[in-house]
């Protein structure tokens, strides 16, 4: 099964201030702020909603198709997902703008200033759909995650109407998308992902109901967090999986992309849906133990072991034939 994944591609630069940014304000002079902060260190780390879960897919053994813009400043780290399983070859290069960038400092009270850089990820809008099926022989499933708006819409218009399956992934693009935008971008999709927020804000800017969505969609999937998952299909039982027990809490970003690496992996295999929320919940656990969102590894052993005490012997059995 071939398996595209669309969205950001992006660098996170993360430093530390060890101070406290109220400390340095002066209240009668916010008009005027000018201030450097001297920090303590910097954690550059791969991230972007495409790349992460294509990088979980990658780990699973499932050979997703990375669809994205990034800089000329990509090599190395198209040199770290080639290596890592994904097929990087429908990403577009721009020939003027950087890759997505986010820059943060958090200070000693946990208060972060942050600005996002959307650079090359502007150009994703410019990548045909066909042309990357025509490239690897054919697409049986996209997942369009958060990108540029306008790339976001086209490649939904261009899936419906060239009849390839989609799933709708809005994440954080979703606050600056009216109803309209989202109603285009959800209607038809074969899956719905959000987290328990994002559904109450979908329903909110579309005006439909929880019903009306489902007779939309083909799946609504929704995470959850620590209670895991819960997938709902119009006149079908719910399905509701829950999470393995976890080792430490290290840092929560990218556990929703983990989750959507390892249930498109699920589809991949052509396990059932219950199945695949169970891999996808057992990667989301070892995101979640880990400080960056592609600094896990995935050792098969450890995996199926922490998956069958989680999941049950006959669920490891069939999820263990695909593990690579």
């Amino acid at each position: 099964m071939r398996i595209a994944v669309t969205g950001s591609i992006a660098t996170d630069h993360l430093m530390t201030f060890p101070g406290r940014f109220a400390d340095q304000l002066v209240a009668d002079q916010l008009h005027t702020v000018s201030l450097s902060f001297l920090v303590d260190n910097l954690d550059v780390r791969r991230g972007g909603v495409a790349a992460n879960i294509c990088f979980g897919m990658g780990m699973l053994g499932t050979r997703p198709i990375l669809v994205g813009a990034a800089g000329s400043d990509f090599d190395e780290y198209r040199a770290w997902l080639d290596r890592h399983g994904v097929e990087t070859g429908s990403v577009r290069i721009s020939e003027v703008l950087h890759t997505a960038r986010f820059v943060c400092t958090t200070d000693a009270d946990h208060n972060q200033i942050g600005s996002f850089y959307t650079g090359a990820m502007s150009e994703a809008r410019l990548i045909e759909l066909k042309s990357v099926a025509d490239r690897v022989g054919g697409l049986d499933l996209v997942s369009i995650g958060a990108d540029d708006p306008e790339a976001m819409l086209r490649h939904t218009e261009e899936c419906r109407s060239r009849n390839i399956p989609f799933a709708a992934d809005f994440s954080q693009q979703i606050a600056r998308m009216d109803g309209e935008e989202i109603r285009i971008l959800l209607d038809g999709a074969t899956y719905l992902f959000s987290n328990e927020y994002e559904k109450g804000l979908i329903e909110s800017k579309t005006g439909w109901s929880d019903e009306e969505i489902l007779s939309k969609v083909g799946h609504r999937v929704t995470t959850l967090g620590a209670r895991g998952v819960r997938i709902e299909r119009a006149g079908e039982a719910v399905i509701e999986v829950g999470c393995p027990e976890e080792t430490a809490k290290a840092d929560p970003t990218g556990v929703g992309d983990a989750f959507r690496a390892g249930f498109l992996s699920g589809l991949a295999w052509g396990v059932g849906l219950e199945r695949a929320a169970q891999v996808g919940c057992m990667l989301a656990t070892l995101v979640i133990e880990t400080v960056g969102t592609q600094e896990y590894t995935l050792r098969r052993t450890a995996f199926m072991d922490r998956f069958t005490k989680a999941y049950g012997h006959e669920a490891a059995a069939e999820v263990q034939q695909h593990l690579v």
